[in-house]
């Protein structure tokens, strides 16, 4: 990592400012010690011009639409490798080995069972409770279970709740869905590869058997693999807020948890297919479209655009692929709500106006379609999403952990209240 310097004049006073370059995209200017040198503070709502940490987990150039997991691009790791796969390099820096999978493999697989107690959290949620309420509470309820992995300071505990996690992810989000829908919960198999598994938990009853469809199992582990991590977003800089505090990971993740459930960030997908419910049916897109168009309606396209890519989403590119496999396998053809995406999904990559804008369908808009196709409710697909990025805020957690330049969290503000004023007794107000 090379440093140049930047100067800063505010007033009369000159500081100059250590600039960091690092690996690919921009450089960044130093102002740890801004206030100290300057008594002044920085003023960046968001924190969209500010770099939080240093992290050698995922690289995102969203002028250029790319995507890189440890420099792996999103792309290759979709097309050729599985989720664990992708977990094990996000956790661990490296794509596995042969013996290295089969061991990670093996230590997922079998810590996929939860705690027998937990079943019972379940009935204490109102039978129509939203399931990422449900998840938000159990996920936060592990720390009460696993008293044996939430030791931060000792990296083999870390390493524990960090396969925990992810090996019970799927089992909760299957037990939130089962107990949504009023059916009996599924207890994982050994024997079945991840997405496959917990499609079974999620479709499977006691009185049949279940097989699962290799075509869909694939879609599943191909909407992991693309939601497993994304940077510095408003969830994984939560988990690592709520990290740097101490907190024990099963509450950091539940953190994630409540951050995700937004519709400006995890809902998305569930909002996109909400606003395909409401366009209804392909005769009425004309006048949505042109709804979006007009600047001084409210109304908006969700699943278009991205804040971060300016370019085609990465992932977007893959997901349709995969929505048109799941769709052809499925045999659907004469869905209302699929034929409207479908045409919409055309509009936006021949309409000018979209083009010009760069207005092009994201993964949210394809992934609420291929959910819906594989039959899990929109209220379901946030937690799904939430099930995916588990393995992304963990490797996020860990490496802030081991960060020797970590340090609590504490944004500042710019105070725009009253000043300091005296106390008047309530008699004389």
């Amino acid at each position: 990592m090379t440093e140049q310097s930047a100067t800063l004049k505010i007033g009369d006073k000159s500081v100059d400012l250590a600039v960091k370059s690092g690996t690919i995209g921009p450089d960044v200017i130093d102002i740890g010690a801004l206030y100290k040198n300057t008594a002044s503070f920085t003023y960046d709502p968001g924190f969209t011009s500010t770099a939080s940490c240093e992290s050698k987990i995922t690289y995102i150039d969203g002028d250029e639409g790319v995507l890189l997991h440890r420099g792996y691009p999103i792309e290759q790791l979709a097309e050729h490798g599985d989720f664990l796969e992708v977990c094990y390099l996000l956790l661990y820096g490296e794509l596995p080995t042969a013996a290295q999978k089969k061991d990670f493999d093996y230590r997922v697989t079998h810590h996929t069972m939860v705690h027998e107690q937990m079943s019972r959290f379940f009935t204490g949620f109102r039978r129509d409770a939203h399931p990422m309420a449900v998840m938000c509470g159990c996920v936060g309820a592990l720390s009460a279970f696993y008293h044996d992995s939430t030791d931060i300071t000792d990296p083999h505990q870390r390493m524990v709740a960090s396969l925990r996690m992810i090996a019970k992810m799927p089992t909760i989000a299957a037990m939130a869905y089962k107990y949504h829908i009023g059916q009996p919960f599924v207890y994982p198999k050994n024997d079945l590869d991840y997405a496959s598994n917990f499609l079974r938990m999620c479709f499977a009853v006691p009185c049949e058997e279940y097989v699962v469809n290799p075509v869909l199992a694939r879609a599943m582990d191909r909407i992991f693999i693309l939601h497993a991590d994304h940077e510095q977003n408003a969830s994984t800089s939560t988990v690592r807020l709520a990290g740097s505090s101490g907190a024990n990971p099963f509450a950091c993740i539940a953190a994630g948890i409540a951050c995700l459930w937004g519709p400006a960030h995890g809902g998305a997908n569930e909002a996109a297919l909400n606003m395909l419910q409401e366009i209804g049916s392909v005769d009425r897109i004309p006048e949505y479209v042109a709804r979006a168009k007009d600047k001084n309606d409210p109304f908006r396209l969700m699943g278009f655009g991205h804040r971060v890519y300016k370019n085609y989403d990465p992932r977007a590119k893959i997901m349709q692929k995969t929505t048109h496999e799941v769709l052809g396998e499925l045999g659907i053809k004469d869905d209302p709500l699929l034929e409207v995406a479908m045409e919409l999904e055309r509009i936006a990559l021949t309409d000018e106006y979209f083009i010009e804008k760069k207005l092009y369908p994201n993964i949210d808009f394809y992934s609420g379609i291929t959910l819906k196709a594989l039959g899990f409710p929109t209220t379901m697909f946030t937690v799904l999403f939430a099930l995916a990025r588990t393995v992304g805020w963990i490797a996020q957690w860990n490496e802030m952990i081991e960060d020797p330049q970590q340090r609590i969290g504490r944004p500042r503000q710019l105070y725009i209240g009253e000043p300091k004023r005296d106390y008047v007794p309530v008699s004389k107000r």
